[in-house]
């Protein structure tokens, strides 16, 4: 069959299902659109809640992020990925990976596309890609509203360091470019969960809700501190080592022990997903 359709006349699996398609597809769809929207409200709300509750400082004898997000459109858009990081900004990388997949197969479209024929590796490289070309615009979305919207609320300055000291605006800038990669790094192994699920399964709310459900686990799990160092090996130990990009003086252990982890993870899933689908049984 592969043999007769290389012969094809004008044949080429390199162009089938091409990116620019499959993109204009997901951008068309109104999760797309929704969690595009929720993304960019979100620093609005918070400069409203800023608003109505107040300068954020002096609440306690520990000086925070949260602390110093007034102080200028820096210190908001650093704010604003520090709450978001841990859970928001997991919901559009599982959305758009779990659902990559899955969702074809709900609507029983999979097979004919298949059908077309698009080669099954060719078909889970387009999804893959344009997930997670979605996934790092969301990261990329949250804080550049974000910077935005606080430059214009608190003004242009230099970042206010909560441990102490600061960093000249253009300076932080750059820090929060190293933020946002490390994050979507760390994101890796949800994206992977997601879609090695939207392989296995044909519902893509279940994709999604065990991708997100697992990563909590991982959070929960490294709370315990009882598991000492195996915590360590734990994509969730390691979410919050961004906080090094935003001192003084930066530092990239933990970034870098970070991303060893996540990158590791997310290849050995990444796997499962194309060795499962390329056996897998497409009856829908």
């Amino acid at each position: 069959m592969s043999a007769a359709l290389e012969s094809a006349p004008g044949y080429r699996a390199r162009r089938t299902l091409p990116l620019r398609v499959e993109a204009a597809r997901q951008l068309r769809r109104r999760r797309t659109l929704v969690m595009g929207a929720v993304l960019a409200v979100l620093p609005f709300v918070l400069i409203a809640a800023f608003a109505i509750g107040g300068d954020p400082g002096g609440r306690n004898a520990r000086v925070t992020l949260m602390d110093t997000a007034t102080a200028s459109g820096v210190n908001f858009a650093a704010t604003a990925l520090f709450v978001s990081a841990g859970f928001l900004l997991v919901v559009p990388v599982a959305l758009f990976c779990g659902d990559a997949v899955a969702s074809e197969a709900s609507w029983s479209s999979l097979r004919y596309l298949l059908a077309a024929p698009v080669p099954r590796a060719r078909l889970l490289l387009s999804k893959l890609a344009v997930a997670l070309g979605f996934s790092a615009a969301a990261m990329v979305l949250l804080p550049l509203v974000a910077l935005v919207a606080g430059t214009a609320a608190y003004g242009w300055g230099p970042l206010r360091i909560p441990t102490g000291g600061s960093l000249d605006a253009g300076t932080a800038v750059g820090r929060l470019a190293i933020v946002v990669a490390f994050v979507f790094v760390g994101q890796l192994v949800t994206a992977a969960l997601a879609f090695w699920l939207s392989t296995v399964t044909d519902a893509p709310l279940g994709a999604v809700g065990g991708a997100m459900g697992l990563t909590i686990v991982g959070n929960v799990l490294d709370a315990v501190t009882a598991l000492g160092g195996w915590r360590q090996l734990l994509p969730a130990h390691w979410q919050y080592a961004w906080a090094d990009a935003l001192q003084p003086h930066l530092e990239w252990g933990g970034m870098v022990k970070g991303t060893v982890v996540s990158v590791s993870y997310a290849v050995v899933l990444f796997a499962c997903a194309f060795r499962h689908f390329r056996h897998k049984d497409v009856v829908s």
